[in-house]
């Protein structure tokens, strides 16, 4: 397996972060990466791994994998189509990625990009992980059902698999503030933005129609602002489709306007990842979700304009309703939206709503209906699912909520235990 572009990867701040890393990953079962996005962590850690390992271990026919977790699809399959080049391979054979609904992986695969909902399910058939040497669980900030699941589950197995070794990696420093981490070594990757900080610029007063300023800002930036690529974030797909009309019909073959959410067809996700055109004087504008706040390093992109909301989910345990709704983003969102930029961040909200914002988002599990999660759970053979060691324990009352549901649909006896019903639907279902 040759690599190439090896004087690009040596530009990645964590590649000064290479030998202490591999060191450290010889010595310890659990390992901490933190670093910026845009650091390299998500295509060269898994990388260094692979080269250690294969110094260690020669691959024979008892095939070993290592495996990389996303929370997001086009994350996945975004970087290890990267990976994949970097390695001068054919994407599917050594490097390949398995996310819903595609699997483009073979007999011959070593590292393994993944969601972290699809390695959740290899868990219900291998909760030994025993086909995996290393397990490498990314975006942890992200803090999503399935990745804080993986992690308690993880940790279980580490005891049980003391040949098996896992990597955390997140953005943050706050999400390892935990009891689950303590003992193991951290690894901060600097920041490669000490040159080149990224300006922040607010609103002097607060935003009436968050889209309509996003609409008007980005045709301000080009109107105003030197040559650079531009990244909006907005909500979901119909404010992102709207968006993209409206800034084509007012500054038509001037720029290239590309979306970005988790249901458009993966041969237009990638759209993002094209080179500007020429002339210089046309500019790409990505309009994305929060799918791009982290994982997806998008060259090009000096401008970033942030409204401040994102959809996310809500769990009502009165009504049972799960619903999405827009609300603000966390302080830890708005950071990781501004390292998008390459030199300027223009938030749509006043310095003083910023420092308003929550410090982090609440975790997923804490906030969802949590009848998938209790089906998962059992599956793996959890008997008492309230003494269950969650990164963020939810309350008993929603765990009883989950399993009494489950028990009116014939899922779960009295006991709390499946029932051949209960396996069908979990056979059935996209663990969570």
């Amino acid at each position: 397996m040759m690599m190439k572009k090896k004087s690009e990867r040596r530009n990645l701040p964590v590649w000064g972060q290479k030998e202490e890393f591999v060191r450290t990953l010889k010595e310890n079962q659990m390992v901490m990466v933190t670093g910026e996005t845009g650091s390299g962590k998500t295509t060269q850690i898994p990388q260094f791994v692979l080269e250690a390992m294969m110094d260690e271990i020669p691959r024979s026919d008892d095939q070993w994998l290592i495996g990389c977790t996303q929370p997001h699809r086009v994350a996945a399959m975004t970087a290890a189509r990267r990976v994949a080049e970097e390695m001068d391979v054919k994407l599917g054979e050594e490097v390949g990625y398995t996310v819903r609904f595609e699997d483009l992986s073979s007999p011959r695969t070593v590292l393994k990009y993944l969601t972290d909902v699809m390695l959740l399910r290899e868990a219900m058939v291998d909760p030994l992980f025993l086909r995996y040497k290393v397990i490498i669980v990314d975006e942890v900030h992200d803090r999503s059902l399935a990745t804080d699941l993986l992690i308690s589950i993880l940790n279980r197995t580490l005891i049980s698999r003391p040949d098996l070794k896992l990597v955390v990696m997140s953005a943050t420093l706050q999400v390892f503030n935990k009891r689950y981490f303590t003992g193991a070594p951290l690894i901060k990757v600097p920041s490669g933005r000490l040159l080149h900080p990224v300006e922040i610029l607010y609103t002097q007063e607060p935003v009436m129609d968050y889209l309509e300023s996003a609409i008007s800002k980005v045709i301000q930036i080009h109107t105003c602002e030197p040559p650079g690529d531009v990244l909006v974030f907005l909500t979901g797909e119909e404010e992102i489709e709207q968006a993209c009309s409206r800034i084509v019909r007012s500054l038509g073959d001037q720029v290239t306007v590309v979306p970005l959410y988790s249901s458009l067809p993966p041969a237009l996700q990638h759209k993002i990842f094209d080179p500007t055109p020429p002339p210089h004087s046309v500019r790409k504008i990505i309009v994305s979700t929060n799918v791009a706040e982290t994982s997806l390093s998008m060259d090009g992109i000096v401008y970033v304009v942030d409204p401040g909301f994102s959809k996310q989910k809500n769990y009502s345990y009165l009504t049972t309703d799960e619903l999405w709704f827009v609300s603000r983003i966390s302080q830890a969102s708005a950071y990781q939206r501004a390292g998008r930029a390459g030199r300027k961040c223009f938030r749509l909200y006043t310095e003083k709503t910023f420092n308003d914002f929550m410090d982090k988002e609440i975790p997923e599990i804490l906030r969802s209906n949590l009848v998938k999660t209790v089906l998962t759970l059992k599956r793996l053979g959890v008997e008492d699912l309230t003494y269950f060691e969650y990164i963020d324990p939810p309350s008993t009352r929603m765990l009883f909520r989950g399993m009494e549901d489950l028990f009116h649909l014939g899922a779960m006896d009295d006991q709390g235990n499946l029932t051949n019903i209960g396996h069908m639907m979990e056979s059935l279902e996209e663990p969570l």
